[in-house]
């Protein structure tokens, strides 16, 4: 017992084989090492318990081997025994942690002016580097630019972004990126098959999941779990180490969900409240990923799209302070609620089956048999002022039956009503303010005539959205149509096309020929 090591030190890399995850600074390492192109200071950055130090002692180790440097040191002479075991006289660590003074800094300095002791370089590696002060840093910067020949600097650290610009420009950077899952679960297997313990597959995928990349703090669950389960990694000890539920659990819920079936999701909800919510939210849509992945014949891309946008506004909710129990309970709601746009989306399909057909019998018909054309024979400039049936369905628009619907111009009021439907899906701030201040007169000719109210909170937050005020009457009343302020004392309408009665009647049948949409005029806003 007293020799023992925790498994993260015990299986700690000893050679760039041995990296995990990290091929594309084991190369470039390797290479520089073998050719003889070594810089004098490096940078590794990135998540912790990626590899970064260890990077760092195994290329020291590779500088001071007495076989010469190599990518691949010997580890049997004494050099490599040194520097495996922590104590080669000529490599130095500094934990910038606790060593973040400008004295610190020029002790280090000092040190650099002396030839090394036993080996062919003298190798400073620096630890958590962006804990250093700004006049450690500024006190560094001319050692670091122009070490003496027999120095070498590796810096580490999580946070590259609080290093100076003045540092990365003087230092090779090393991007340590997170530990892909497969190569960590793979890893964790080995580990477990070397020290004969038993594990179950689930368990490990779980605790590979809950690791995010980090092959220490994966070793570290790991060797929880196995503490907890007497020396065997089960999915029970899992799930209690890790606070997570179980899978089939998990799995049960959605099938509660997919069924519509409220009161068992809900039960379900009251079980999950006592646990951590932001995990078994992560639970959740790890469980949606794999749906994703190895598709199933409910989970349907367009169901797992639904419930994933559900479950990130559940963790933002969560984020923020939100009730778990709530924020879990109206996840499920809005999960099943999410369900019914199928059944529309069949009918819209319907629908635009009927249209297609309508339009090939009319097709056949004699000119001026139909009183007007079916949607499908609308000349393009028309169909500007007529939305699409399955947008206007999804918006709720005005119920007419599906021949009126293919071959009848929603009327401006229509018009002007899905448009404050869509303001408000933009955001309740946003369509409040609009039908505080906006006052619709009519839509003719190509021009949205509105009346604006000058004055107010609401006015100031439309005129701060205005740009999505504008693009929203184009995807309403067609990309090109123009919005036409209306003052007080001015007529209400255009009367040039509806006091003509042919000309109105071409307007519902075929739709305004519309002008480019514009901002309101600057002598207007306020």
């Amino acid at each position: 017992m007293e020799n023992y090591k925790v498994l993260a030190l015990k299986y700690r890399p000893r050679s760039f084989k041995e990296l995990i995850g990290q091929e594309a600074v084991s190369q470039t390492l390797s290479a520089a090492l073998e050719n003889g192109k070594l810089s004098h200071a490096y940078l590794f950055s990135g998540l912790r318990g990626s590899g970064k130090t260890s990077s760092a002692r195994i290329f020291a180790k590779s500088l001071l081997c007495e076989k010469g440097v190599s990518a691949a040191p010997c580890d049997q002479c004494d050099s490599c025994k040194n520097a495996n075991e922590g104590r080669h006289i000529d490599i130095v660590e500094m934990d910038a942690a606790s060593n973040t003074s400008v004295n610190d800094i020029r002790d280090l300095i000092e040190q650099t002016r002396y030839a090394p002791a036993a080996g062919r370089f003298k190798v400073y590696i620096i630890d958590e580097a962006h804990m250093l002060s700004n006049s450690a840093f500024n006190a560094f910067l001319k050692t670091l630019e122009e070490p003496p020949p027999h120095a070498k600097f590796l810096l580490a650290t999580t946070d590259p972004q609080k290093l100076p610009l003045t540092v990365l420009s003087r230092v090779q950077h090393f991007r340590f990126k997170k530990i892909a899952y497969e190569a960590v679960l793979a890893h964790i297997r080995a580990i477990l098959a070397q020290e004969n313990i038993t594990a179950d597959e689930k368990a490990l995928e779980m605790i590979a999941r809950a690791g995010g990349g980090s092959m220490r703090d994966t070793l570290t669950i790991l060797e929880q779990t196995i503490a907890f389960g007497r020396g065997a990694v089960t999915l029970e000890s899992a799930i209690d180490i890790l606070g997570a539920l179980d899978p089939a659990r998990i799995e049960s819920f959605f099938d509660a969900v997919l069924e519509g079936k409220t009161d068992e999701a809900t039960l379900f909800v009251k079980e999950f409240e006592s646990d951590d919510a932001e995990m078994i939210v992560s639970e959740m849509i790890n469980f949606l990923k794999d749906r994703l992945f190895k598709p199933r014949p409910r989970f349907t891309h367009s169901i797992i799209e639904r419930f994933f946008k559900t479950l990130a506004e559940t963790r933002s909710m969560l984020r923020h302070g939100a009730d778990s129990g709530f924020a879990l309970a109206l996840a499920a709601m809005k999960m099943i609620e999410a369900l019914r746009p199928e059944a529309i989306n069949d009918a819209i399909e319907r629908l635009e089956n009927e249209i297609e057909n309508m339009g090939d019998l009319n097709a056949n018909q004699p000119v001026g048999a139909a009183s007007a054309k079916p949607a499908a024979q609308i000349s393009p400039a028309a169909s500007h002022a007529i939305p699409p049936v399955s947008t206007a369905i999804r918006n709720s628009a005005p119920a007419a039956p599906a021949a009126i619907t293919a071959t009848k111009t929603p009327s401006p009021k229509e018009l002007f009503e899905i448009f404050k439907r869509k303001l408000y899906d933009r955001g309740e701030s946003l369509g409040s303010a609009a039908e505080a201040v906006v006052t619709f007169v009519d839509f003719a000719d190509g021009e949205i005539l509105l009346k604006f109210a000058k004055e107010g909170e609401a006015a100031d937050r439309l005129r701060s959205d205005y740009k999505i005020f504008r693009q929203i009457a184009a995807e309403v009343f067609g990309a090109e149509a123009k919005i036409a302020p209306v003052k007080d004392d001015e007529p209400s309408g255009n009367t040039n096309v509806l006091d003509d009665p042919a000309l109105k009647k071409a307007v519902e049948i075929f739709g305004s020929d519309i002008e480019k949409i514009t901002p309101l005029p600057k002598s207007e806003q306020s």
